[in-house]
């Protein structure tokens, strides 16, 4: 017989482990071998550490409000993500994120994968 299905309601998520940033919660409806899923908070005015996600790629959809990803060289490059739109953080790939409006944002995210889920870092390469 195959496993059952699994449905998780938002009072079922769990803090998510690994480097925490006041303002962004975290939380985790799935996390097994090769994937994770869960649903992030963003407070307004808030931005993570730098950090990646070592063999693991993370995709995100945005809800509501707009998420900025700092990445590359120094910090240099950034993506600003809207309600209905995607993106997607490769493997390795240094950044950080937030929220940097007033209004508060929040963002489902996957990462598919093997090994630990986040690396934190000093920083990108510099410019």
């Amino acid at each position: 017989m195959a496993d059952p299905i699994r449905k998780r309601t938002r009072d079922d998520l769990v803090p998510a482990e690994g480097a925490a940033t006041p303002g962004l919660n975290r939380r985790v409806a799935f996390a097994e071998e090769g994937h994770w899923f869960g649903h992030v908070e963003a407070e307004p005015r808030t931005m993570s550490g730098w950090h990646h996600h070592g063999e693991n790629v993370t995709l995100g959809y945005v809800l509501k409000g707009e998420i900025s990803l700092e990445f590359g060289p120094g910090g240099s490059d950034s993506v600003t993500v809207g309600p209905g739109e995607f993106f997607e953080v490769p493997k390795h790939t240094v950044h950080r994120e937030g929220n940097a409006t007033d209004q508060p944002g929040e963002v489902v995210i996957v990462r598919a994968g093997q090994g630990p889920v986040v690396f934190p870092v000093e920083g990108p390469e510099p410019a």
